[in-house]
């Protein structure tokens, strides 16, 4: 039986298909959505320099929090509409690799599934880039959902 179910969250295309998903899955079963998002420094150009004098500390650590408070409103967000939908709902923000760090919070949480989005990758793209998804799918210790983005929302009008 699920119910406990982790979501993992990033900022890019995927995201609201797989809250989506999350929220279908979750009302017929009753089960508690575990939202997270992890906070990746390396992703953003602007927090790969290491930062040398102190005005390059600051700014270095105002972009940080930037990153930090707007993974937060997101996850706040969606933990709301979630509720509001009538399903038990928290979040998290953790900060590292996501691969290990989704698998990590899905054990200690005691996840029956993971969601998870792709955002498609193949071939070199996804051998440079890695695969988050791939990651989680070889890692996890219990199921995972891979929520692909729909081909027609990323067609030109």
């Amino acid at each position: 039986m699920i119910k406990n179910i982790l979501v993992a969250l990033d900022d890019g295309d995927t995201c609201q298909s797989v809250f989506n998903r999350a929220i279908e899955l979750a009302q017929p079963l009753h089960a508690k959505l575990n939202l997270v998002s992890v906070l990746m420094p390396e992703r953003d150009d602007s927090l790969t320099q290491a930062p040398y004098s102190d005005a390059d500390w600051k700014t270095y650590a105002d972009r940080y929090r930037d990153l930090q408070t707007a993974g937060f409103r997101m996850l706040e967000s969606l933990t709301a509409k979630a509720q509001e939908a009538g399903i038990s709902a928290a979040f998290t923000q953790a900060v590292g690799s996501p691969g290990p760090a989704i698998c990590e919070l899905a054990r200690t949480w005691s996840t029956d599934l993971i969601l998870v989005g792709s955002h498609g990758r193949k071939g070199l793209s996804e051998m440079l880039l890695g695969s988050v998804s791939n990651y989680v799918v070889h890692h996890a210790t219990c199921s995972v959902m891979v929520v692909h983005e729909p081909d027609w929302a990323n067609a030109e009008i």
